[in-house]
Parts: C-alpha cells; structure tokens; sequence
C-alpha cells in the first residue's frame, strides 16, 4: 500500500465527514443527536457521515448498509457501539482481523488487520432504509475507496443492499458483473475478476435474535474470507 494510497484515502475520509448531498438524512442524523434516548443523554454525538475504517492495505473489505442511528452516528466510526458492532467485530476478531473483540467508541484502541469496514450509505437513515437517490448519491464514496483499496481482493457484503450496492458500484469501477445478476444469499460467492464477493446475512438484532444468524455461520464466512484473499 503506497503512502499516497494511505493518505488519499484519509482525504477521501473527510471528504465524507462533511458531506450534505441528503437533506432527509442530514436532518435525521441531526435531529437524533438532539434528542437521543435517555441511555445516552449528554453524550457528544458524532452526528456526521461515517468513513469506512481499517487498514488501508487490506485484503478483505467489508461492505455494510448505513451507519446505525446510535451506532456510528452517535460514536463516528463504522459499526460501533451498537449490537450489530458486537457481532461484527468480534467474529473479525476470531478471524484474526481485528485485535479486540470490542468496538465501544472511536478512541478504544481498536485496530484491524488487513481488513476494511466501510458501507453503501455513509448516513444514519430513518428506519434504516435509505432511497435509492440516496444510496446513488452515496456510492461514488465506496467506488473510490475500492480504487483506493489496492490490495484488496474479497468483499464481504453484509445483507443484501450491501450485496446489490457492492455490485452496482463495481459495474462503474468497469467490473464484469455476470448475468444474470447474481442473487443474495448467506455464504453465497460472485466471481467479478478483480474481487470475489462474498454474501452474509447482517449482523443486525433481528437477525442475531432470531438464529437467522449465527456464531458459527458468520465465522464461515470470514474463514472463506481469508482462504480467497490468499
């Protein structure tokens, strides 16, 4: 990974921070920051879109929905600080890419290995169900991440909008998405040249809750994960 690499992918970083092009989702992630639950009461929201988060010389990408509403909009990094974070992170960390199983908050010391979080929407959006104009104006964000994410070689699409997000912005990135299209399904794989992509169900409560999504399963994904990276 080039420097150059390195640093344009922080510069990518703030880019997103400051974004506005969703006025519904910047008055929604706004708005809960004013007036958050009573559990979080007079914490300093984040409150901005969120970046995608690892090492930038990662093998394996990990492509989510949207920042969660007191998840990473209230923390300010992708997937934490909330039960979906909790499953993410710590089957990372079983699958040796994360050196914690935890991710509470930005300054927690958490750090991965040759992985990279990032999602389709970089915004908390209400109900968790971000428009399509909003998803496209949002992709252009991922698109340039994955050019800038030289080595990596897998992608772990977290739910089906990650899956079809992840497809729609590599057919831009000039990617042969076979046809017909490739359908979502847990452990489902698309070869696409530069990238397998790789389905899993999300890690969200009502997956988790439900047995939809288990241990185990979510563990098999990450271990094809790094049998493909190499």
């Amino acid at each position: 990974m080039s420097k150059a690499s390195a640093e344009a992918l922080a510069a990518l970083a703030a880019e997103v921070h400051g974004c506005q092009r969703c006025p519904r989702l910047v008055e929604w992630r706004q708005g809960v920051a004013a007036d958050p639950p009573r559990r979080y009461r007079g914490e300093d929201y984040w409150a901005k879109p969120a970046a995608g988060f690892g090492d930038p010389a990662a093998r394996v990408a990990i492509v989510g929905l949207a920042p969660a509403a007191h998840g990473a909009n209230r923390t300010g990094r992708m997937f934490t600080g909330d039960r979906s974070g909790d499953w993410l992170y710590a089957a990372l960390h079983r699958a040796g890419y994360a050196n914690q199983a935890e991710s509470v908050h930005r300054g927690d010391g958490l750090r991965l290995h040759d992985a990279y979080v990032t999602a389709i929407v970089r915004c908390a959006p209400p109900a968790n169900k971000p428009t399509i104009a909003e998803r496209d104006n949002c992709l252009p964000y991922l698109e340039r991440e994955l050019e800038l994410l030289e080595r990596c070689r897998v992608v772990v699409a977290l739910g089906s909008f990650g899956w079809d997000g992840f497809l729609r912005a590599a057919r831009h990135l000039g990617a042969e998405v076979p046809r017909p299209k490739p359908r979502f399904a847990h452990g489902a794989e698309a070869d696409l040249g530069r990238w397998r992509l790789l389905g899993c169900f999300h890690p969200s409560q009502q997956n988790t809750f439900t047995g939809k999504l288990t241990v185990p399963m979510i563990d098999a994904v990450f271990t094809r994960a790094r049998e493909l990276a190499g």
